[in-house]
């Protein structure tokens, strides 16, 4: 007799334990009745209260039938908060943490069973969701929105495997349950053996918001010049602007970032004068070092700013070299409209998603127009057009050369722009020029000892070049300097090189703390990952990787990617492919 199938309207919600694999991995009898326990105690009673039911159960994945939109996701949310109201707990289960995803539209009906379009969404959705958040499609969000004091950030259209439409997708967190995933860089870190700082983002004391970038601007060029100091340890940008706008406890600060000192500091631009109050202080009890303030004409600004870097390096006690001395008093540019555009791209292309690039390369085109003579907006746009022939499947051989003119230029204009280096490094590696990629690259470094991002991209080259210890040391490194940033591509870094190094279950780590954190997740980092999984036997995960990546990125192929072809070695290159054909990447 067979079962008759119906069709209908439902709410559905599709869960999945985050890093299960490692998590069984490490403990696989406790880990199983944790997700047990989680299932019993939590998700169970939730959903039954709010009217819905349990489909069923997938390892570690769950699907949930609902009524109402409402009651989906407020069953998401309840089970989200509740999960991470034991995440404190010193066992596997308090290291348990959800991705869900929501969607309300048609499902076909088989028994107890549902599948059909709506399933699918709403299991893409869950995929992309954030660990101990809820993603939700535009069609559950406009039903919730006015309903639930929830608050949603969009997380654009995205195309989804075997849908003919993009999926927009809208996410929920709150502060507990972002703390739900385990975040090892978050722990206290150990004091560096030289004098350390992290510069916060200095107050925008105009009254007027357009300011905000000028105090940025401020902020990044006081880090770009300490950071040109060998003798200090300098925190980068994106880990201190995590704390932007905040009501900051430095000590606290200084044990997350690992420094000895923070810098404060205030801006206040009115017509031609500008006003900078800056204070450094001892993180490790809160007590001012040193303060001042700093009157001046906003076209003295960069001579002002100096000062401030000279004073903060003296107090610290740090000798400067000749060459330190002079690069940390050169002045780039004295453009202000062109510098706080500057600051303003720099912080866009992040995470390196294609609009992301292309709205960065927009602004980049116009620091240019506006600055002629700054190396800034064409080092800029070197580096957005690198991006795009080190990851895309355009020629890169062209995309290359164009890059490399770009960054030519920038240099020409002002030798000792750093960033200048780093971007003429990724556009001579396109171009399978890897020994004079690693010289650039160098300079980028002696320019910038302290840049988070120099270390990254020179640790990515060293990979290729076929000397991942050396890589491994420089990205961790960077990460240590970034500590706190979550949105760039560090751990991605770090996960290939460990696949270099033959080091899969390294790589499959790296990719899931990536993936906990919030990080970016590109093709590269599903490529590393699902190889990873298959070189360890742990074949569903390579699967359940592969799908991932044919849902987000349905036209990607290992055919014509250029990041294979940057391997300067023919035999590292095709090995490399081969591990990720088996481990199911579509050639």
């Amino acid at each position: 007799m067979s079962v008759r199938m119906e069709r209908k309207l439902a709410a559905i919600v599709a869960a999945d334990v985050v890093g299960y694999s490692r998590l069984t991995g490490e403990d696989e009898t406790g880990t199983i009745n944790a997700v047990r326990s989680v299932q019993t105690d939590i998700i169970v009673p939730v959903i039954t209260g709010l009217g819905g039911r349990l489909v069923k159960t997938m390892g570690d994945g769950f699907l949930m039938e609902f009524n109402s939109v409402v009651a989906a996701v407020e069953a998401a949310v309840e089970i989200q908060r509740q999960l991470s109201a034991g995440s404190h707990e010193d066992s596997v289960r308090g290291r348990i943490t959800l991705r869900i995803g929501v969607h309300v539209g048609d499902v076909v009906t088989e028994g107890d069973d549902i599948f059909g379009k709506g399933v699918n969404i709403a299991a893409r959705i869950e995929a992309m969701a954030n660990p101990g958040g809820v993603g939700v499609s535009d069609d559950a969000h406009r039903q919730v929105r006015d309903r639930l004091a929830l608050t949603w950030t969009d997380g654009g259209e995205h195309t989804v495997k075997n849908i003919a439409r993009p999926v927009r997708i809208w996410h929920w967190s709150d502060e507990v349950a972002r703390q739900a995933a385990p975040e090892p860089t978050q722990q206290n870190l150990p004091l560096p053996d030289k004098p350390s700082v992290a510069v916060l983002p200095f107050d925008n004391m105009s009254g007027d918001p357009e300011q905000e970038f000028f105090a940025d601007g401020m902020t990044e060029d006081l880090i770009t010049d300490l950071s040109k100091v060998s003798g200090l340890f300098v925190v980068a940008r994106n880990s201190t602007f995590v704390f932007k706008g905040q009501s900051v406890d430095v000590p606290e600060i200084g044990r997350k970032l690992g420094v000895r000192h923070v810098v404060e500091g205030s801006v206040r631009k009115v017509g031609a004068r500008v006003r900078i109050n800056v204070q450094l202080i001892d993180a490790s009890t809160g007590g001012h070092v040193w303060a001042e303030r700093y009157d001046g004409a906003l076209d003295d600004v960069f001579e002002l700013q100096d000062d401030v870097c000279s004073k903060v390096v003296s107090v610290l006690s740090v000798r400067l070299t000749q060459a330190e001395q002079a690069l940390i008093s050169q002045v780039h540019t004295r453009n202000v409209d062109a510098y706080e555009l500057y600051a303003q791209a720099k912080a866009t292309p992040y995470p390196p998603i294609p609009k992301r690039i292309k709205a960065a390369a927009e602004m980049f085109a116009q620091v240019v127009e506006l600055e002629p003579t700054f190396a800034g907006g064409y080092a800029g746009l070197s580096w957005m057009v690198g991006f795009g022939a080190l990851w895309g499947h355009d020629d890169p051989v062209l995309l290359g050369r164009k890059a490399q003119d770009l960054a030519d230029k920038a240099i020409a204009v002002d030798p000792n722009f750093g960033w200048a280096h780093t971007a003429l490094a990724i556009a001579l590696a396109v171009q399978h020029k890897m020994d004079d990629a690693l010289v650039a690259s160098r300079r980028s470094l002696e320019l910038l000892p302290n840049d988070a991002d120099a270390h990254a991209f020179h640790a990515l080259l060293l990979s290729f070049a076929g000397n991942p210890e050396a890589a491994e040391e420089l990205i961790d490194q960077a990460i240590r300097l970034n500590p706190q940033f979550t949105k760039g591509p560090y751990l991605n870094v770090r996960s290939q090189i460990r696949f270099l190094r033959s080091d899969f279950q390294g790589a499959i780590a790296s990719h899931e703390e990536n993936i906990s954190r919030g990080g970016p997740v590109g093709p590269p980092a599903y490529c590393w990952a699902a190889a990873s999984y298959k070189a360890v036997g742990l074949e569903d995960k390579a699967r359940e990787t592969v799908g991932e990546l044919e849902a987000r990125f349905p036209e990607f192929g290992l055919e014509g990617w250029n990041f294979l072809a940057v391997f300067p070695s023919s035999s590292g290159r095709d090995r490399v492919r081969k591990l990720m054909i088996e481990g199911g990447i579509p050639a």
